[in-house]
């Protein structure tokens, strides 16, 4: 399902606009970036957990010519599902 057939599914669902839909989605999206860029987690009760995963820096190879390399620190966003999901 790409994101068109999203805002369809929950216009339907919800009995809204495409138009309307599409801005919940859109503001949604948001707010969960805003929330993980300052490093909290949003907890949804029966679908899952967005939260942020710091990797530490550490050495890697380069496959092609066997180097070692440095790999940088990052930030990734983690989804964790909740029991009620499936």
């Amino acid at each position: 399902m790409n994101k068109t057939e999203l805002v369809a599914a929950m216009a339907e669902k919800a009995g809204l606009t495409k138009t309307d839909a599409a801005n919940a989605l859109n503001a949604y999206v948001e707010v969960v970036k805003e929330e993980l860029a300052k490093g909290g987690s949003i907890s949804l009760i029966g679908f899952g957990t967005f939260s942020v995963k710091e990797n530490p820096a550490r050495t890697g190879r380069n496959p092609r010519t066997k180097e070692t390399i440095q790999i940088a620190a990052k930030k990734v966003a983690k989804f964790k599902a909740g029991k009620g999901l499936l």
